[in-house]
């Protein structure tokens, strides 16, 4: 079991270190003079019980237990003062324990048992819960979402902590700098405050990923942080891949193919706006577009036009200006001899262009419509 210890007199710590060290399964991780570096301390690692002495400067450990409960870690908190008149107040920030000086050592050891003993307890749930959710998938094209195959989802603590799981997941297992997230998910804030926001939505969003049995996959040290993805699966890494493996689309592919697009349910991220992401976005949109291009294209070739409209309807809707897209809904029609509704794609793609940009339909647009109105007239 893990401990730090908080307290402002140098006799107190040695007296806790040797007590402590009789204790068996218990290491001290920590030991701090005052409350702020406990703080950020306590931001960035896993620890069971906090030994706090109330009568400090600046910070208190009562003030210091009411920041750390708002920012929601939970460490026990054994409190550990002179005065006896404390100890309501300790209950009020979910002290799980209150020792009055001198400390006595069947008293710590008491204690240290009592803690142990739920430490136990709450192994044997988290690895029940483990066990019961392998199959977790981390979601991304639409939206921010992380899914067990049992049906439980994420329950965010804060929308910066969603933030955060995306930043890192497309970093792909890559370690970023804390300079680096602060900066660009944190830069309209000053520096203090920034690392103190950086810290929270840190210990957040481990929370949400221990809810799924991967806290572990969050590491961290005093300047790094990454997301292991080796656990789960991704589906814009998914979609990324499939992408990569099907240059070319056929009669041997082509079921594989219409599934993987149907992972493509949205850009990366929906309608969250990262700054940090449009690349990333953008990457990935022209990457979708392109599949979806040639896929309507081989199912035009099969002679399933009915499917390439529904899927080249889609694409426009994606990128209602993108002229590749328009060109094959065009022919899609045609086939279909849909003359009507080839009329009024073209009048809606013209209308579009010259609202958005101010141009008209390209020459080679305009001689393909008028040659597929054309044929449809003879025909």
């Amino acid at each position: 079991m893990k401990v730090i210890l908080i307290d402002d007199e140098k006799a107190m710590h040695l007296i806790m270190n040797r007590m402590l060290a009789k204790v068996s399964d218990v290491e001290i991780v920590g030991s701090f003079w005052e409350t702020a570096t406990a703080f950020s301390y306590l931001m960035n690692h896993e620890v069971d019980v906090a030994f706090v002495d109330i009568n400090m400067p600046r910070e208190n450990g009562l003030e210091f237990a009411g920041r750390l409960r708002e920012s929601g870690v939970e460490t026990k908190l054994v409190f550990i003062t002179s005065h006896k008149e404390y100890a309501l107040f300790a209950y009020d920030v979910y002290a799980f324990d209150y020792i009055v000086k001198p400390v006595v050592q069947e008293r710590l050891h008491k204690t240290i048992q009592r803690a142990l003993g739920e430490n136990r307890s709450k192994h044997l749930i988290q690895a029940k819960r483990e066990s019961t959710l392998q199959n977790v998938k981390f979601s991304c094209l639409g939206g921010i979402d992380i899914q067990s195959t049992e049906g439980v989802r994420a329950k965010w603590k804060s929308s910066k902590s969603a933030e955060l799981f995306g930043y890192l997941l497309i970093q792909k297992g890559r370690l970023v700098s804390r300079a680096r997230l602060i900066e660009e998910m944190f830069g309209d804030m000053a520096q203090k405050n920034a690392e103190i926001y950086l810290n929270t939505t840190v210990y957040k969003l481990r929370k949400v990923l221990e809810a799924f049995g991967l806290k572990e996959s969050l590491h961290s040290d005093s300047s790094h942080y990454a997301l292991s993805i080796n656990q789960v699966k991704v589906d814009f890494l998914s979609f990324e891949e499939g992408c990569r493996d099907m240059s070319m689309i056929d009669e041997t592919n082509i079921e594989q193919a219409m599934e993987l697009e149907q992972l493509y349910v949205g850009d990366l991220f929906g309608d969250h706006a990262f700054a940090w992401a449009w690349n990333e976005v953008e990457r990935l949109s022209l990457m979708y577009t392109s599949f979806a291009q040639r896929l309507s294209a081989a199912l035009l070739n099969r002679g399933d036009t009915n499917t390439a409209v529904r899927l080249l309807t889609k694409l426009m809707a994606h990128n209602e200006l993108d002229e590749e897209s328009f060109m094959l809904l065009m022919r899609a029609l045609a086939l279909q001899e849909n003359k009507e509704a080839l009329t009024r794609q073209y009048l809606q793609y013209a209308e579009t262009l010259h609202k958005e940009i101010g141009m008209e339909p390209s020459r080679e647009a305009a001689d393909l419509y008028a040659q597929l109105l054309s044929d449809e007239l003879e025909s």
